[in-house]
């Protein structure tokens, strides 16, 4: 009777390739930070993430973009949106203050 030879499993074969990479959720880990950070500083941090996003576009619309992957396309119609998330959440803070204020007195 004779040996089983395991001498060539587990090796590179050339042929398959590399497998692909596993999926990687770091999305989702930021969209729940981003949410939280949301949550406790309601429309102030709303106010300020649409502002860093209008500089973004608008510098980017100035060195040419004029078409977005965001659902919206057009660059205009994405900086017209989030300007008025902007203002609305500009309007909503003396609001968000006062509820805060009603809850700890």
């Amino acid at each position: 009777m004779t040996a089983f030879d395991a001498g060539g499993l587990n090796q590179y074969d050339e042929s398959v390739g590399d497998p692909a990479p596993p999926f990687d959720p770091l999305r989702l880990c930021v969209f729940t930070t981003v949410a939280v950070i949301a949550c406790l500083l309601g429309p102030i941090a709303v106010l300020a993430f649409a502002l860093v996003a209008i500089a973004g576009y608008a510098a980017a619309r100035r060195a040419g973009l004029l078409r977005s992957r965001c659902k919206l396309g057009d660059t205009r119609l994405v900086l017209i949106y989030l300007s008025a998330i902007a203002v609305l959440s500009a309007v909503a803070v003396p609001f968000w203050v006062m509820l805060w204020a009603g809850i700890w007195t």
